[in-house]
């Protein structure tokens, strides 16, 4: 329900505001002209009213766009467990773009979920989604993730790696699912797609709407236990990875970082592999 008001707030505030200016500059301005009105009204400054209430009117637009800029925290770092604030102001575009690269995904899968099924009850204004996100291959022998052996040495288990790739595959085909509905329904145009990357999970890297980059290294040695019955296995924790920020608001030199990361996902996007469960077309 918070949810539903916040995105019908953000919906029609901006046009009530507007109104509630314009309804005041011209009261002001004819009560300033027209005697009638301006003894019922019982006053005498109008016209320096109106003109204010006409200044507000045209510098709202702009007041607005700077407070929205100011929510996304002006840190050096922040930890993955935030990713919702920047997909919550990515949201707020027009056109949004989001590309991931990691582990699994599930910090951010989680968040754009909940974002793209409230896109179904409200779009706003969002017209486009593009979400592209680059997962390992798990169909290959890797070192991490894998099971702890001896002396910590690490030990490909292909059960493990399938299980992680069952993980991902749900995530895919339920964004996937969503941005086809959204699609169908014709006011949001929307694309989301998986493909792999080989190699293990290193980089953690998020770019929103590519003007803001955010950039962590998993903690590689990390470990998990699944029961008391199961062995130990390699498997980074990315929700609890730090995250360094670059933003276009901020200096020369990142706004330099940002179109370097963006060619770089880019370029990442353009090698990778679809999914073996995606069939052809899709």
């Amino acid at each position: 329900m918070g949810n539903a008001l916040r995105r019908y707030q953000e919906r029609f505030e901006p046009t009530v505001t507007r109104i509630l200016l314009l309804g005041i500059f011209g009261t002001g301005l004819t009560a300033q002209f027209v005697k009638p009105v301006g003894d019922a009204l019982e006053g005498k400054a109008y016209l320096g009213g109106a003109l204010l209430s006409l200044v507000g009117y045209v510098l709202y637009d702009t007041v607005k766009d700077l407070s929205t800029a100011l929510r996304v925290p002006a840190r050096g770092q922040v930890n993955s467990r935030e990713l919702g604030l920047f997909v919550s102001e990515a949201f707020r575009a027009r056109t949004v773009d989001i590309a991931f690269l990691g582990y699994t995904g599930e910090t951010l899968y989680n968040e754009l979920y909940h974002r793209l099924e409230g896109l179904l009850e409200d779009p706003g204004p969002t017209r486009n989604v593009t979400i592209r996100v680059l997962i390992p291959d798990f169909g290959q022998s890797m070192t991490v993730p894998s099971r702890v052996g001896a002396q910590g040495l690490p030990v490909d288990d292909p059960d493990f790696r399938k299980r992680l790739e069952a993980k991902c595959r749900e995530f895919d085909e339920t964004l996937y699912g969503i941005a086809e509905r959204l699609t169908v329904r014709g006011r949001v145009t929307a694309r989301c797609e998986y493909r792999l990357y080989p190699g293990i999970p290193r980089d953690k890297i998020c770019v929103f709407n590519r003007a803001l980059v955010l950039h962590g290294l998993y903690d590689v040695v990390a470990r998990t236990v699944l029961s008391s019955a199961s062995p130990e296995y390699y498997d980074p924790k990315g929700y609890r990875t730090d995250l360094n920020v670059w933003s276009q608001e901020g200096t020369e030199d990142a706004r330099v970082a940002i179109a370097a990361w963006n060619k770089h996902l880019d370029d990442l996007w353009s090698l990778a592999a679809p999914p073996p469960w995606r069939g052809p077309g899709t």
